[in-house]
């Protein structure tokens, strides 16, 4: 089994940038596909990014495609979301997960989550 703990979140003005961190302990983390959520007030959590066991691919929602980046140091059990160029409607709690299948853009086939991150755009 895993854990997860994000930080790095935080209140930012449109325009701005924020770097994630998502720190795995336990099993180590080169065993999962990882992920990253959000979920903004009175909405579902949505899929954001996702990233496979070596780091090589990756997968983004359309909202977020060419301004987020999702990476992992699997030397430092540690995934990573680069935010840049955030607005408004990127405002919502930021969650890491981790599968030990394949990477998925998909909540259901993560069973292991973080306790999430507020990020907060004002505009």
């Amino acid at each position: 089994q895993v854990q997860l703990v994000e930080s790095g979140g935080g209140l930012v003005q449109a325009g701005a940038s924020l770097k994630l961190s998502c720190a795995a302990s336990g099993r180590t983390s080169s065993n999962y596909a990882m992920g990253w959520f959000r979920q903004a007030p009175g909405k579902e959590r949505e899929f954001v990014a996702t990233i496979n066991l070596n780091g090589v691919i990756t997968r983004y929602a359309d909202s977020v495609k060419g301004r987020f980046t999702i990476s992992r140091d699997n030397a430092k059990n540690t995934v990573y979301l680069q935010m840049n160029s955030l607005k408004p409607e990127d405002t919502a709690v930021y969650y890491c997960a981790a599968s030990d299948g394949l990477m998925s853009t998909t909540s259901g086939k993560f069973p292991y989550w973080g306790q999430g991150t507020q990020v907060t755009v004002s505009s």
